[in-house]
């Protein structure tokens, strides 16, 4: 309600939705007394298409958005109406770019109990996609950003920076709420968390802030370590401390609150755009496909289960995901499900 207060429309459909995920956390704590544990959050990838070719692109380097069967709308929308009787109050929409679902992004659209934060790359927020988020304010668009233009381009293609920034101030003069996604690396750790940046982001209209540590799947040498990590998390601090208009967030830094890893059901799990129920984006191991199991099925499948009662979720890591480093035992486990 404080990065909302001075948009009314905002601020009114927040209210209803507090409404609705205080339903569905009453939801959650009846299926907690029958020992089914539900996550109050999901990540669904709708597609693995792309307009952009990113400078180490996880979806690229592991091959997943060559995937040829994505889920059909209809079973998007099972899956949207699944988790909202089980008492799910967020589903995350990544690609790709899932704006170039248009049809998975108005099934969920409809889902008002569901609030949607629809991470996209900024340059397909033509005035369509504009009008869509605006009539249907559970629908969040966060821009991936990396930087400043040049350390934007470098990584996203010539003339991106320029395409979010139009997008940025379209969204702006619309009223919308929206936020952006930074990946923080070694490299760029202090320009991404200093006052002008930030500044420039909130005065662009962002309410919303993620900082995403990279996972060092390509270039393990930008990744963060123990030193830079602490300095994340106190500058985060920092941030939040001065600014209380803007929400920031830290993945996965702010998964130590909860003690570790919230993936594998724990908090969050991952759906593969061809349905695969997995522990996280960064780790693609299933044992069991949404195209044939429920919702409430998957989130207790075995591999899930093994993982939250083995301890491997709560592993010491260097990178910013703690399966990925794990990958070996992940792929044992699901392979002798």
């Amino acid at each position: 309600m404080k990065v909302t207060f001075k948009n009314p429309k905002q601020s009114a459909f927040f209210l209803r939705f507090a409404k609705a995920a205080q339903k569905a956390s009453k939801h959650r704590s009846e299926y907690e007394k029958t020992g089914l544990h539900i996550p109050p959050f999901l990540i669904a990838s709708i597609t693995s298409d792309c307009n952009l070719k990113c400078l180490g692109c996880y979806s690229h380097a592991n091959n997943s958005c060559n995937e040829s069967q994505e889920l059909p709308v209809s079973a998007w929308e099972r899956i949207f109406d699944e988790a909202a009787d089980l008492g799910v109050s967020v589903i995350l929409l990544a690609g790709g770019e899932p704006l170039l679902r248009r049809d998975v992004i108005e099934k969920a659209a409809k889902r008002k109990d569901i609030l949607f934060p629809v991470f996209t790359n900024g340059t397909k927020l033509d005035k369509n996609a504009i009008s869509l988020f605006e009539a249907h304010r559970n629908l969040v668009p966060i821009i991936s950003i990396e930087g400043d233009e040049a350390e934007t381009d470098a990584r996203r293609g010539q003339g991106v920076y320029a395409q979010i920034m139009e997008s940025m101030s379209n969204l702006q003069k619309r009223g919308l709420l929206f936020g952006a996604s930074v990946t923080v690396t070694a490299n760029n750790l202090d320009a991404v968390t200093n006052d002008d940046f930030v500044s420039e982001l909130e005065q662009n209209g962002c309410k919303v802030i993620l900082f995403v540590e990279y996972v060092p799947f390509e270039q393990p040498d930008i990744a963060l370590n123990d030193e830079s990590r602490n300095r994340l998390a106190t500058r985060i601090d920092e941030l939040r401390s001065e600014r209380e208009t803007v929400i920031i967030i830290s993945f996965p830094g702010d998964e130590a609150e909860s003690g570790g890893c919230l993936a594998a059901g724990r908090g969050f799990f991952h759906i593969s755009t061809s349905g695969n129920a997995e522990p996280c984006p960064f780790s693609p191991f299933s044992d069991l496909s949404l195209k044939n199991t429920s919702l409430r099925d998957a989130i207790n499948s075995p591999l899930f289960t093994r993982l939250r009662e083995e301890g491997i979720l709560a592993t010491p890591h260097t990178g910013g995901c703690v399966l990925f480093e794990q990958e070996e035992a992940v792929a044992r486990l699901a392979d002798s499900q």
